[in-house]
């Protein structure tokens, strides 16, 4: 069956705590939207604020969708005016979107005490308005608001509001778990006794107080709604609206629906992840789906299964919701993720049986110190690469020394002075930097990028330091995690020690380390200066 889906990243997602996106950020995302294959975008409340009005008025010259129909939204006109004269309705037509998503007060408790009107009075005013912008020649989306508990207290009225939209002529009457406090069973007999009584499209509209709005959007589906609203990755007021990109995930490769189609479902993750970016903010890993460690395995028992048969510990594949398959390496690893992992590198061939279990042996202990090596990819790799070439050291560490100066204004001056031994001599840098991380990056850069010209290449991306044992206070061991880039790949290095400068060198160095393992496997005159110093040490 075809399911419609209706975004409102861009409107409901926006209330959550923390998500704002500027209008060029709305621009871009809606039309990521579209190129995604969803039905409906749900822009903003051009009534309500300068930043909506002003993105929809540039939507009409700017966004060019090929698919999805853009939607403002609104409320039913103010009791107090007649809907041709309601300034809130007035802005909905200018927007002149093709289509317009209109709530109204399903709940009697709301319509008493929030409007302070008659139910009569409520029920006039969801028809007027529905009437008038179908006269005026735009698509309706009625959204129920508070439908279940509106249903829960009065279902005769709840179902009156609904017919009074319908007749009105709205093309979609859309039933809103505004509260969020419905679980499936309950919002199943609902949705099943609207069905009964109402011919056309029934839309459901979950929120996510009870943590089951994914699961409730699924239910109504099943009940015999054909259109779903949601956010992508789960943004919204309080603790937010269905994640959309779960709810297409499940409806298209779960219950065999179709909504954006199997070819256009490879391209969820990354829009989910485009978003979240602009959003600044992280997706948890343990998303569904879109997640880093929705297909990730740490377990040796789980990963000895998945080499054999991916299905034996993934429910889908992952590259049909364009994620892919990650194995961790940890204290709870076993051999398999070892030889996973070499395998992903294309070094399966390179290890014996006896070194991958050293090297195993290696990792646990690393782990109990404090390392964390699930995200320092590029530390394991540098690991992998030393215990094949164990002779090979690019350059030793003879000293360095850390400086921070404070004034009585508040300004701080830090210098770093690093002396390392190279294949052609003793290098000494003295560097001043924006901390003491920055100044002893650029000290080892200047004493290696003479003899290894591509250190300059590597940059720092992100810098993150974690506290591993805070019941020592101050004293505690800390854990510095450090991403990094050279503009063809990206790799995270970690470095631990009770002294957070110590740690941030350890993985500052790792980082450059691994950049000339991987280019000695390809440039010549690296290999020859390695060659020379480890004669000579």
């Amino acid at each position: 069956m075809r399911i419609s889906t209706f975004d409102t990243t861009l409107r409901d997602g926006t209330q959550g705590e923390a998500v704002s996106f500027s209008v060029e950020d709305k621009l871009i995302i809606s039309q990521k939207l579209d190129e995604l294959g969803i039905d409906y975008i749900e822009g903003g409340w051009p009534g309500s604020n300068p930043k909506d009005k002003e993105f929809f008025a540039r939507a009409k010259s700017e966004l060019k969708l090929k698919h999805a129909k853009l939607t403002a939204f609104g409320s039913t006109h103010f009791a107090k005016n007649s809907v041709d004269s309601d300034a809130n309705v007035r802005e909905l037509l200018g927007a002149e979107t093709p289509v317009i998503s209109i709530f109204g007060k399903t709940w009697d408790f709301h319509v008493t005490r929030a409007l302070g009107i008659t139910l009569d009075e409520n029920l006039k005013i969801i028809h007027d308005t529905v009437a008038y912008l179908k006269q005026h020649g735009r698509e309706v989306v009625y959204d129920a608001e508070h439908f279940f508990d509106g249903y829960l207290h009065n279902p005769e009225y709840a179902l009156k509001t609904l017919k009074a939209a319908q007749d009105a002529g709205a093309n979609v009457l859309c039933l809103c778990d505004t509260n969020g406090g419905t679980v499936p069973s309950k919002l199943v007999e609902a949705v099943a006794e609207v069905r009964k009584q109402f011919d056309g499209i029934i839309g459901i509209h979950p929120h996510n107080d009870s943590d089951v709005a994914v699961a409730n959007a699924l239910a109504a589906v099943e009940a015999g709604c054909t259109h779903v609203q949601g956010c992508m990755n789960g943004y919204g007021e309080r603790c937010g609206n269905a994640n959309l990109s779960s709810i297409i995930a499940n409806l298209e490769l779960k219950l065999g629906h179709t909504t954006i189609g199997r070819d256009k479902l490879a391209s969820l993750t990354s829009v989910a992840r485009f978003i979240a970016e602009l959003a600044n903010l992280q997706i948890p890993y343990g998303q569904a789906y879109v997640g880093q460690s929705a297909f990730a395995h740490k377990g040796g028992v789980h990963v000895s299964a998945v080499m054999k048969d991916s299905a034996t510990y993934e429910h889908v594949r992952p590259e049909w919701v364009g994620n892919r398959q990650r194995v961790l390496v940890s204290d709870l690893s076993g051999r398999s993720n070892i030889l996973y992992r070499l395998k992903e590198k294309g070094l399966e061939d390179k290890l014996d049986e006896n070194s991958r279990k050293i090297m195993l042996e290696k990792i646990k202990q690393m782990e109990f110190e404090g390392y964390e090596l699930e995200a320092a990819e590029g530390t394991f790799e540098l690991m992998v690469r030393e215990a094949l070439n164990p002779g090979k050291i690019f350059f030793d560490l003879v000293s360095f020394d850390v400086v921070t100066k404070m004034g009585r204004s508040g300004g701080s001056l830090t210098m770093a002075t690093v002396s390392l031994q190279a294949a052609d001599g003793l290098h000494t840098e003295t560097s001043v930097g924006n901390g003491p991380v920055n100044a002893l990056d650029n000290c080892l850069r200047q004493c290696l990028v003479g003899q290894y010209p591509a250190v300059a290449n590597v940059k720092l991306t992100d810098y993150k330091v974690r506290v591993i044992d805070s019941k020592k206070g101050t004293a505690a061991k800390v854990r510095v995690l450090i991403e990094w880039t050279d503009h063809k790949r990206c790799w995270a290095t970690v470095g631990v020690s009770e002294n957070v400068i110590e740690a941030s060198w350890k993985a500052l160095v790792d980082a450059i380390r691994l950049e000339l393992m991987r280019l000695a496997d390809k440039n010549d005159a690296i290999e020859k200066a390695v060659e020379d110093y480890c004669w000579g040490v």
